[in-house]
């Protein structure tokens, strides 16, 4: 887990390493061993006098594609200097209005082990039509869970940045983001497309 420190300085890095008026605002940073999802905000389209609802719609989701094909180069640059700095993909989103959009990012494979009656809950959900693999299911459970535990999960991670918080204050302490995943989902820097590098 990424304390609030790293986070911290995840966020400062990035608030002063962004081109000027990328986003109008930088809504969020976080980070896993993996991966760094920016996320910021972009200025809603005006609409045309009495717009209806499908229209105003249309313009935020056009003006969402606009900004990632105008910002593409500004934001693999940022991206290649993350990926050399803190050892993580970098991966983009943004907020335009009531729409948010993630770009493509990171899909990195958790393994696990599961006894029979674990199992059984997957291949229910196979024989139901939710998902077509185990995997697929596993993944929708995780999904599942952080739709319905957000209470829950907030208060954990608050007693988990209290734990690190007061080992921080230990003999053995250190201050800053390493590259946790030991080089893990280093590809290209800044490769452009559809691909698990998330620069696009």
């Amino acid at each position: 887990m990424i304390t609030e420190a790293q986070n911290e300085e995840l966020r400062g890095w990035f608030a002063g390493r962004l081109p000027e008026g990328l986003f109008s605002e930088l809504v969020e940073v976080t980070a896993d061993r993996e991966e760094i999802t920016v996320i910021g905000r972009v200025p809603e389209p005006a609409p045309a006098e009495g717009a209806s609802p499908a229209e105003r719609e249309a313009a935020r989701e056009g003006r969402v594609q606009e900004f990632r094909e105008r910002t593409r180069a500004d934001r693999m640059a940022v991206a290649r200097d993350a990926e050399r700095r803190f050892g993580r993909k970098v991966s983009w989103g943004v907020r335009c209005g009531d729409t948010s959009t993630l770009y493509t990012h990171v899909a990195a494979p958790v393994m696990t082990r599961l006894r029979q009656p674990e199992r059984q809950v997957l291949d229910t959900l196979i024989a139901a039509g939710v998902a077509r693999s185990r995997s697929e299911a596993l993944a929708w459970c995780v999904r599942l869970v952080g739709q319905n535990a957000d209470g829950w999960l907030a208060e954990l991670r608050a007693s988990l940045a209290q734990v690190q918080r007061v080992r921080a204050q230990g003999p053995d302490s250190g201050g800053t983001v390493d590259a946790e995943g030991e080089g893990e989902g280093r590809g290209e820097s800044g490769a452009e497309g559809e691909t698990p590098s998330g620069q696009g």
